[in-house]
């Protein structure tokens, strides 16, 4: 590799990147000197800020002291409750429900329990619900006074009316109110709209030769639209496997972020290399997905 250097990258695009999105390193190292190999490193490393780490099912077995020092440093700048911790933080704001509305910047933190828009200088907190009181939350396009198009956080609460959000990460926001509030956030589904087989937190290895790169994001398994994957930051899907494109189901030894299992599923196209918390379980229901679709194939050979 070559030095190189990008004058419009600055420090704290770097720090943007580390602590927002993280940096997963696998790479060997050989020092030597006057030509004379000495010193072999084999690094697997997860960079991230502590938030994102946790997002993603890293440390969870960090001690209960641990996860207190964290909890008591970050109460520092919002008041935690004992149990409580912070799963999300970006910056962003709350429109005020006033006669005119007004946008009250902040911080927006999304915790165990709750969301809130809280203000630091001074001490404030602009707005707060808690997770089991909402009912729906959705994003919708805006124009801003200087006439930008802006995905805005909208909230519906059992408490009455609808509170208005914005985040410097509208969609990977609403994707965790999601995920972390009670079922009756999320819309009920129509009729003809059936329940996923899995959804959960999902790695997906960009890459399958050279320097691959594993992204963190989530996992979808549908009888109908098959298997699908979305980055953390991502507008829409950037993996989409529909059942009659997946041809086999293997779990193979490999380096992930999260175990030494790697996902391998087979397409036409070539192999998607994944990695989720229950490699087991899902390979299973990708097989099932695969009897019901290509009863064939699998008598075949498809294997798992």
């Amino acid at each position: 590799m070559q030095p190189t250097r990008d004058p419009a990258v600055t420090l704290p695009d770097l720090l943007e990147v580390l602590l927002n999105k993280g940096v997963y390193l696998n790479l060997d190292l050989i020092i030597a000197v006057a030509d004379v190999p000495l010193i072999g490193i084999n690094l697997r490393a997860t960079i991230a800020g502590l938030e994102t780490m946790l997002e993603y099912g890293m440390m969870r077995n960090w001690d209960e002291r641990t996860r207190a020092w964290v909890r008591a440093s970050v109460s520092r700048h919002l008041p935690l409750a004992t149990d409580e911790d912070v799963v999300a933080r970006m910056a962003g704001g709350y429109l005020a429900q006033t006669e005119h509305g007004s946008w009250r910047p902040g911080t927006i933190y999304l915790t165990t329990h709750r969301l809130v828009a809280y203000r630091r200088d001074p001490q404030e907190i602009l707005w707060q619900t808690p997770l089991v009181d909402i009912e729906r939350v959705e994003t919708r396009t805006e124009r801003s006074i200087g006439g930008e198009e802006r995905a805005r956080l909208h909230v519906s609460t059992a408490g009455g009316g609808t509170h208005i959000l914005s985040a410097s990460e509208p969609e990977r926001l609403h994707d965790l109110v999601r995920h972390h509030s009670s079922p009756s956030s999320d819309p009920a589904p129509r009729p003809e709209e059936a329940q996923p087989l899995a959804e959960g937190r999902m790695w997906f290895r960009e890459g399958s030769a050279g320097k691959p790169l594993w992204r963190g994001g989530t996992g979808k398994l549908d009888a109908e639209s098959g298997l699908t994957w979305k980055g953390a930051l991502d507008s829409r899907p950037a993996v989409r496997l529909r059942p009659s494109e997946i041809r086999s189901v293997t779990l193979r030894s490999g380096d992930t972020p999260l175990l030494d299992t790697i996902l391998l599923v087979r397409t036409d196209s070539g192999n998607v290399h994944l990695a989720v918390d229950d490699n087991e379980l899902w390979a299973g229901l990708i097989l099932q997905l695969l009897r019901r679709n290509q009863p064939e194939q699998v008598a075949a050979g498809a294997d798992r």
